[in-house]
């Protein structure tokens, strides 16, 4: 079973930045494909970001790219999302998820159903 613990969040200015980080244990944190995903109030969970096991390959929701960064750590066995140029729309409970993978399945995907971990997550708000 894989544990995910995410931190970071909190309350930041528009056009300030954060970054998250989600921490996994419980498997080896090289063979996992990462994302983050968001939920506002009243809206669907939604994706952000997504990092392969190898890190080589990663994908961004348009209205954050450019913006936002996904990267992993596979020695601290930590992903991070570092987040700039925030605007309120940004303002949402930030989950971190998880899935295994086979060496050859270097890839990402934006399907919340596709991953089977998934952190408690971290409010992120933006005031205007």
């Amino acid at each position: 079973q894989v544990q995910l613990v995410e931190s970071g969040g909190g309350l930041v200015q528009a056009g300030g930045s954060l970054r998250l980080s989600c921490a996994a244990s419980g498997q080896t944190f090289g063979s996992l494909s990462m994302a983050w995903f968001r939920q506002a109030p009243g809206s669907e969970r939604e994706f952000v970001a997504a990092i392969s096991w190898s890190g080589g390959s990663t994908d961004y929701t348009d209205s954050v790219e450019g913006r936002f960064t996904i990267s992993r750590d596979n020695r601290k066995n930590t992903v991070y999302l570092q987040m700039n140029s925030l605007t309120p729309e940004d303002t949402a409970v930030y989950f971190c998820a998880a899935v295994k993978r086979e060496y050859y399945e270097d890839y990402t995907t934006n399907f919340d159903f596709d991953y089977r971990h998934w952190g408690q997550g971290t409010q992120v708000t933006v005031s205007s």
